[in-house]
């Protein structure tokens, strides 16, 4: 019988698994779900003697929780986290098969190879490997893997809070993703941790008119007041108002680089291309995503519809909400329909969590710096908050220099250095070994 791999190509192997599972979610009920990949994880967590609990929310929505580490001790729980879904890709724009899993010239290729089973391959080969030899933390863990991220969890990390919060009793911190991945100042490798999350405003701009033929002249269109509502949050340039996370990130930054510039976005331009996620993090934003309006071409609707995506900073979710609405205008033509609101989230930069994470990486990377940043975007850590559990994102990616990795994101040809993926699992096996 042959050895078991290590973790670190353990790591390599799980992930590629998990991409083969297509769990695409549209975020509209279509989709092939996460059961099979759910019970993909099972197995592996029961393989080495850990007993996981598999909850569907809805048909073929499935997530997994399992618990492990020393259950006696007195210790604060640590909650390791990760999602299953992923958002759907085209595969004619890409290189490969977006859900095969192929390892090319170093690099695992697959829609989640960054978001997220890197960090599911990673913490799984990492508890495997410390289940079979006995290396058990001395406190307790609670592991979960979750449907619906993709979507705002309503179907996972929201809906086990809502109806089995006592899984997570006792946890008080959590460690996810969109954190630990690494960017380069002045060639020194920078680790970036989040430590908090801004809000998400998900909203419809609706606009009333009076339907007719195209031919005439309409005054009152719904398209022509849409369109004004909409050049008015395309004009809008929200101000850099960085909160005390991205403060102490712009002090890193600008320690490495020597600029001398207080503006906030010429001290993050010094993060590469990075600076397009992190400049996002240091004021509110919004995007129009969709458009919906109309059926023919010489006819007026009397309807029009779009989709804004907006994303607010720690302590500014009701003036952001109120501005939106402003910018829909005062006319009665247009109003803002707020389709799914979650809350922003912000922690110290400190504790037994923390130091294990700087300390892990000091040990694997002596070299690198570390520091906190504000997420632009959102993870399960908005469910977790609600049970009062503080969360960091810690997938530790040593990536090339060359790699765009926040670019990855969503993005065609998603990837993941294999030399990054298996050092990363070393390292997150030394945090395990510090927290």
């Amino acid at each position: 019988m042959s050895a078991a791999p290590g973790p670190a190509a353990e790591a390599v192997q799980i992930a590629a698994d998990l991409i083969r599972f297509d769990t695409s979610n549209y975020g509209d009920g279509r989709g092939p779900g996460e059961r099979a990949a759910a019970g993909h994880v099972a197995a592996l967590l029961r393989e080495v003697g850990i007993e996981p609990v598999l909850f569907e929310s809805a048909p073929g929505r499935t997530s997994v929780v399992a618990h492990w580490g020393d259950r006696t001790s007195n210790r604060g729980g640590l909650l390791l986290h990760g999602h299953l879904d992923v958002v759907p890709a085209e595969a004619a724009d890409w290189r490969f098969d977006p859900f095969g899993g192929v390892i090319d010239d170093g690099f695992l290729y697959g829609r989640g190879a960054v978001d997220m089973k890197d960090f599911l391959g990673m913490m799984l080969s990492v508890v495997r490997d410390r289940a079979r030899t006995g290396r058990i933390p001395d406190r307790p863990i609670t592991l979960a893997f979750t449907a619906d991220e993709e979507a705002g969890g309503k179907f996972g990390a929201h809906w086990l809070v809502d109806e089995h919060s006592s899984l997570f009793d006792g946890c008080t911190e959590a460690v996810g993703e969109i954190g630990g991945f690494s960017t380069f100042v002045a060639d020194r490798r920078l680790y970036l941790i989040e430590s908090g999350e801004k809000g998400i405003a998900w909203v419809h701009f609706e606009s009333e008119g009076t339907a007719g033929h195209g031919s005439m002249r309409q005054p009152d269109n719904a398209v022509e007041h849409l369109v004004k509502a909409l050049g008015r949050v395309a004009a809008t340039r929200w101000p850099a108002d960085p909160g005390p996370t991205m403060r102490a990130l712009l002090h890193t930054v600008r320690e490495l680089s020597g600029v001398d510039n207080d503006d906030p976005d010429v001290i993050l331009a010094e993060t590469g291309p990075t600076a397009r996620m992190l400049s996002a993090a240091i004021r509110n934003n919004t995007n129009v995503t969709m458009l919906d309006a109309g059926y023919k071409h010489n006819v007026v609707p009397g309807s029009a519809a779009a989709a804004v995506d907006g994303r607010f900073l720690p302590g500014q979710q009701e003036q952001f909400l109120e501005e939106l609405d402003r910018l829909a205008g005062e006319e009665a033509t247009v109003t803002v329909r707020r389709t799914f609101i979650d809350r922003a989230v912000e922690y110290p930069f400190e504790g037994r969590a923390v130091d294990a994470m700087r300390e892990a990486l000091r040990i694997h990377d002596p070299e690198a710096a570390v520091a906190p940043y504000l997420v632009s975007g959102g993870s399960d850590a908005k469910a977790w908050d609600r049970l009062g559990i503080r969360c960091y994102g810690f997938v530790p990616l040593p990536s090339p220099p060359s790699e765009d990795f926040t670019a990855l994101f969503h993005g065609v040809d998603e990837r993941v250095s294999v030399a990054a993926l298996e050092a990363g699992s070393l390292i997150f096996d030394t945090f395990l070994d510090l927290c």
